[in-house]
């Protein structure tokens, strides 16, 4: 009997492939919700030991399970150049920061006094206000957590980091790796200052300082934590929080048809052309498949056809030939403009040339030597003679002649 192979993705039976099929999410949502919930109810099980440094407070509160769950799309090129230090954002239908004991760090530009100010104002809200615990400017971050620990115990101290466009591309250096290498808490960019109409009027400058107006700027966060932080990089996979293991499956497949649609639409360059694969898993699970495209070129330019071969391998083919006689020709061009005279048996080389020499200077000394050693076996030979030509001993008589001892 044959094997059969079944589909890891289904496709919409309507309109175009190029979009995600709203069956196929909600499934793989609740599948992966699923697996998370088991994966957790069975190591509460095997776990026969108390976790005598976990806090009291963290067993109360049940949000405090709930993981990340995160998209991961895949592309057939590099969606950016060169890594992107400001981070992009995709406005999802459930925010993922809405719960009111999330503790908020906003990091501005100097001076900072200006925005303490705004967001004590009595027109700005009141929740959004007490959810935000700490102001810092940007020189004071530089001189208070210089070191690792301290950034660490910034980064444990809030759950979300916001901090102005202006100056969020210059944190990577101050921060460090610390709020970047999970991605769970790196600082999400946020409008603070006032509206280019509204920047030379006196009341948008305080201290040197254009900002907001109380107002604004509690609508400008209000919508920034109801977005998905994107952040680019020169790569083939691009991953994005997009919901919680305590949600409902519904909830997830919403923010995951909307971080998709708003990459392909603002960030992906050739849209659902350039998108090889689109998954989500947790943070210790599987990748489960939503969509798989069937094509891996994103042009029809980039498909090369196959060239013609010999069948039986004796006669090369006629783009072969072309390409060696190009070849040919090439080193025939090079040989005129190094002005040497092209031959056909010309085999010698500088270094044959070089060795050549030396076997004949070789030669020429062993004769030498060869004919001193017969003149003085023989007859007389004058006083002055090469060194080559000397015998052992000699001697000086009346005659100025040499005589062998």
């Amino acid at each position: 009997m044959a094997p059969t192979s079944t589909a890891l993705t289904t496709k919409v039976t309507s309109g175009s492939p190029y979009q995600l099929d709203q069956s196929q999410t909600l499934k793989a949502s609740g599948a992966l919700l699923k697996h998370i919930k088991s994966d957790q109810a069975q190591k509460e099980v095997e776990s026969k030991t108390k976790n005598l440094l976990a806090n009291a407070d963290e067993d109360s509160d049940g949000d405090e399970a709930d993981v990340d769950i995160w998209l991961i799309i895949s592309t057939k090129k590099h969606i950016v150049d060169k890594t992107r230090l400001k981070p992009g954002k995709i406005r999802l239908p459930h925010s993922l920061n809405a719960s009111a004991e999330c503790s908020i760090c906003l990091i501005t530009a100097d001076p900072q006094r200006a925005f303490k100010d705004t967001i004590a104002h009595a027109s700005f809200p009141t929740p959004l206000s007490t959810r935000i615990t700490r102001i810092i400017g940007l020189n004071e971050l530089k001189k208070q957590y210089k070191s690792y620990e301290s950034r660490r115990q910034l980064l444990n101290e809030h759950d979300i980091f916001l901090a102005d466009d202006r100056i969020v591309t210059q944190l990577p250096h101050v921060l460090g790796k610390i709020f970047y290498k999970g991605g769970a808490k790196r600082p999400v960019p946020v409008s603070i200052a006032a509206p280019k109409k509204n920047r030379d009027s006196g009341k948008a400058k305080e201290n040197g300082r254009s900002v907001a107006s109380p107002t604004q700027m509690g609508n400008e966060i209000e919508r920034t934590l109801a977005m998905g932080l994107v952040q680019l990089s020169p790569s083939a996979s691009t991953s994005i929080r997009v919901g919680k293991s305590g949600w409902p499956a519904e909830k997830l497949a919403e923010n995951i048809e909307a971080t998709v649609q708003g990459l392909v639409d603002k960030f992906v360059t050739k849209g659902w052309r350039n998108i090889k694969a689109v998954h989500i898993k947790g943070p210790n699970t599987m990748a489960l498949p939503i969509w798989l495209a069937d094509e891996l070129w994103v042009d029809e330019q980039d498909v090369l056809e196959d060239q013609p071969v010999d069948v039986e391998g004796t006669k090369p083919t006629k783009a072969l030939e072309g390409a060696k006689a190009e070849s040919r020709k090439r080193k025939a061009r090079d040989t005129e403009t190094a002005g040497i005279e092209p031959s056909k048996k010309s085999t010698k080389t500088e270094g044959h040339d070089i060795a050549k020499e030396i076997s004949l200077r070789k030669e020429k000394l062993r004769k030498q030597k060869e004919e001193a050693i017969r003149e003085v076996e023989g007859e007389a030979v004058p006083l002055i003679m090469p060194k080559s030509a000397r015998g052992p001993k000699i001697r000086k008589d009346k005659a100025r002649t040499v005589s062998v001892l």
